[in-house]
């Protein structure tokens, strides 16, 4: 990507951390990348390096007392020098850094480890990698100079600064200045030059540091005060990313971004980039770019003021650590002056307010422990010294989870997925920044693990976080890892099914077409799964009788929910034996549990209330006993099946009450069985439910089966991967273990059906209106309610013109007359796409005609069968 720089400026700044300093390959990586920059423009390179990979936290641990200063000292000399035996290097090169190293340990600071001792520990990582780095550079040919960033980079005191602060996260002086950079460039007369990140001059002599991380910042400011190119920032990841990718494996890169997105996203979370290394280069007008030191040829993330401002949000972030001090008062409320007399305490403790949140008799702040120094020691006086105005209370450890991007206040009605999952969480604070760019929850730290993949896919789901949208968004992070499953070939994509249902079309549409080869693929690959004993298919989500016994071939039992799906089932699967039913209904009149009984089928209730108020009908019977573990998860709130909102399923606080009714009829409860929701793309979540009720079970005594439901997902969207069967079924493996006394038994629905299936359309009208690029089908929501109702997305394809590459987004719309009739939104289907083509809609197999209705007096789509 084209980065735009001033004309006069001629040098290029490269960073490098840790892991890209610690081996001999990476080494020699850094001089190939240092070589071709010099040739851009005629450029000089400044390349600034930071300590071998953990040596920081080996001299911090030094410095703070928790490790012996002489063993400690000792092992990072013998690191250092295997280093260079291992970069062909004499050890002489070493010999006055290893010195100094030494004159620390010995030095009389070392017994009160004083603050200018302390980073004078810290500064060695840097000046010994450096000195390395600049010997192994040289014997391989290259021109380079070193250079001490002590002597170039100039610590400040700012008003209200602890000295802490002052010596250990300094901030520098980086005011463009003619009369610096000529003296830079007379300082050596080499075309390459390498120095240390992370250390400069303190205001009263010796060393300062530029915090964790700080080698960013230093990069940053020799690219301001040079007027550089652009500073690249060589790390261990391709770049910036819309989440961590370690946390969250489909984060997409982040091409491009402004600067003030891009400060956003770093300083609320993102570690790939030091939040002070954004001012500087904005400040100067130099463009920054992060880029993967292992695969230089990946695009990256370039940071500048030429970037596009699409609305949306591009990143959600999560900090760690984060320490809320609450302040409570009456006396508060219209006191002039009182947060100024507040804010007066924190400043006299050397503290820095991150967020702040307010009401008539409570503000609550929260500080950020890479910014401060929040130790117990701090905090209590602290909260002493406020408490003489207020009362104090501090909340830790929090953990802060922030989205980042432009017209936040603008994308508030697509976050209600957002607002549902942080309704189940201990909020603290909720902070809208007014720049509006961010939108920041404070929740216990706990409560954060594991929640930002669902997040960060209901942001894309809800289209708040627009990933289609080109030259910002890239690649998912396992697509780069090489980690990412991949979906085969789409069965209606091959070219004779492609002229089968063609052939159908013309017989007229709309029609829904299943292939069955693909229902039974679905139903061997559960099959498979060895920890499940027993399988049902849910029927409700498409019970046409070729899938059913195509279904109950593969040894399959079905689960039904109303008198009416019971009736179906025996008569379209013959010899169907009642033990391989599952019935369970919710709210259903009471004859249909009678009759159901009377069946012989599986029964399960999730109420006490029924059995008291029909217990003739349940005395004497065995039944299966629905709870609910207090949540719901899916990719939709109207699919969520679990929690207080939800109406499925008995309280765990009133199984004791359940019990107690149940044995008073005499009825055994011999299954146990939860449903917390569909579209659940995480393995884990099964293996979490399967353990819960292992441990009711446990408590019942009489549980012969553990049922932990369906909600298995599909990948609707191209770019989505497949589920983790094999992850799915370790997880439940590892419960078996523990709970080896029950049956497991699974009732997909979804899962087996939905890919199998395709609605199949004729195209009436092409409509372009203010921009939008409208195609209308003769059918919509009439015949498939799932966008309409719970905004889900299917793939659209013109199946008359499937082999056309121009393509160009369309609104795919039908001709009901509500505005809600829009079967999906910004769909790339051919430029040439006219009246009578006809539409294909994927994996419409589960939950489509079975929801299909009349509205508008319009007939029910045909089906068809293919083999």
């Amino acid at each position: 990507m084209p980065l735009t720089s001033p004309p006069d400026s001629r040098w290029i700044v490269l960073k490098f951390g840790g892991s890209s300093v610690s081996s001999r390959e990476r080494w020699d990586t850094i001089g190939q990348l240092a070589r071709e920059r010099a040739g851009l423009h005629g450029a000089r390179v400044l390349v600034v390096v930071s300590a071998l990979s953990g040596v920081t936290d080996a001299l911090q641990a030094i410095a703070d007392g928790s490790a012996e200063p002489g063993t400690g000292l000792a092992a990072l000399e013998r690191r250092h020098l295997e280093f260079a035996a291992g970069l062909g290097l004499d050890e002489a090169v070493l010999d006055d850094r290893l010195a100094s190293l030494r004159a620390l340990g010995d030095d009389a600071r070392a017994a009160s480890r004083t603050l200018d001792w302390q980073t004078e520990v810290l500064a060695q990582g840097e000046l010994l990698s450096s000195t390395l780095g600049a010997a192994y550079l040289g014997a391989q040919g290259l021109d380079f100079g070193w250079l001490d960033a002590r002597e170039w980079l100039d610590a400040m005191a700012l008003p209200n600064q602890g000295e802490w602060t002052r010596r250990m996260a300094a901030t520098c002086r980086r005011e463009v200045d003619d009369a610096w950079r000529e003296r830079f460039n007379a300082a050596s007369d080499a075309p390459m030059l390498l120095t240390q990140g992370f250390i400069a001059r303190h205001g009263e002599g010796g060393t300062a540091l530029l915090g964790r991380s700080g080698s960013d910042t230093s990069a940053a400011l020799f690219g301001a005060l040079l007027k550089a190119l652009r500073v690249e920032i060589w790390t261990d990841v391709p770049g910036m990313f819309s989440a961590n990718p370690r946390e969250v494996p489909d984060a997409r890169l982040l091409q491009r971004l402004d600067y003030a997105e891009a400060q956003e996203i770093t300083t609320t979370g993102a570690r790939v980039l030091h939040p002070r290394a954004l001012g500087p280069c904005r400040d100067a007008g130099v463009p920054l770019a992060i880029l993967d030191t292992a695969r230089p040829d990946l695009p990256g993330t370039v940071i500048d003021d030429g970037a596009n401002g699409v609305p949306g949000v591009k990143a959600i972030s999560r900090r760690g650590g984060i320490v809320l001090v609450s302040m409570e008062t009456v006396g508060m409320w219209q006191q002039v002056g009182f947060l100024a007399d507040v804010f007066d305490i924190f400043r006299d403790h050397g503290l820095s307010v991150d967020l702040i949140g307010s009401s008539e008799t409570n503000v609550t702040v929260s500080l950020d422990p890479g910014e401060n120094l929040v130790s117990t020691d701090v905090l209590e006086k602290l909260s002493a010294d406020l408490s003489k105005c207020c009362r104090v209370k501090v909340i830790a450890p929090c953990a802060s989870i922030t989205l980042v991007g432009r017209g936040m206040r603008s994308l508030l009605h697509r976050l209600s997925e957002i607002w549902a999952t942080f309704g189940q969480e201990r909020v603290h604070l909720i902070s809208q920044s007014s720049n509006d760019l961010n939108l920041t929850f404070v929740i216990d730290e706990a409560d954060a693990e594991g929640l930002m993949a669902s997040l960060h896919a209901q942001l894309i789901a809800s289209g708040a976080m627009p990933v289609h949208e080109p030259g910002v968004f890239g690649p998912r992070w396992n697509e780069l890892s090489g980690t990412a499953r991949v979906r085969g070939p789409r069965w209606w994509e091959a070219g004779d099914q492609r002229a089968r249902l063609l052939d159908l079309a013309v017989a007229g549409t709309p029609v829904y077409a299943y292939h069955l080869p693909t229902v039974r693929e679905r139903a061997r690959s559960l099959a498979a799964i060895g920890p499940v004993d027993r399988r049902f298919y849910a029927i409700k989500a498409n019970p046409h009788p070729a899938i059913l016994n195509a279904i109950a071939e593969e040894g399959f039992g079905l689960e039904c929910v109303s008198l009416g799906e019971l009736k179906h089932a025996f008569a379209s699967v013959p010899g169907l034996s009642p033990e391989r039913v599952l019935f369970t209904p919710s709210f259903a009149p009471i004859s249909e549990y009678a009759a159901a009984f009377e069946m012989g089928v599986t029964v399960t209730l999730d109420n006490v209330e029924a059995l008291q108020r029909w217990p003739d009908v349940f005395r004497g019977r065995r039944l299966w006993l629905r709870v609910d573990l207090g949540r719901g998860e899916g990719h939709h709130a109207k699919v969520r099946t679990g929690g207080a909102a939800s109406k499925f399923g008995l309280p765990v606080a009133r199984i004791n009450e359940f019990l107690e009714a149940a044995r008073a009829l005499g009825i055994v409860i011999d299954g146990l069985h939860a449903h917390l929701g569909s579209g659940v793309d995480t393995p884990g979540h099964w293996r979490a439910v399967c353990d819960e009720l292992g441990g009711i079970a446990n408590r019942i005594g009489s549980i012969d089966t553990i049922d932990i439901g369906g909600g298995l997902p599909i990948p609707y969207r191209a770019e989505d991967e497949p589920f983790d069967l094999d992850a799915w079924s370790a997880g439940l493996a590892e419960v078996k273990a523990a709970y080896p006394g029950y049956q497991l038994a699974i009732e997909p629905g979804r899962y087996m059906v939905a890919e199998s299936g395709v609605l199949l359309l004729t195209a009436t009208q092409v409509v372009e209106k203010h921009g939008v690029r409208r195609v209308g089908g003769d059918a919509g929501m009439n015949a498939l309610l799932r966008p309409a109702l719970y905004e889900a997305w299917h793939d659209v394809a013109n199946l008359s013109r499937l082999d056309d590459g121009d393509a160009i987004d369309f609104d795919v719309v039908g001709p009901i007359c509500e505005t809600g009739d829009v079967l999906a939104q910004k769909r790339p289907l051919p430029a040439a796409t006219a009246s009578g083509d006809v539409l294909l809609v994927a994996d419409a197999g589960a939950y489509g005609f079975v929801m299909s209705n009349t509205y508008n007096l319009r007939e029910l789509p045909r089906v068809e069968i293919v083999e």
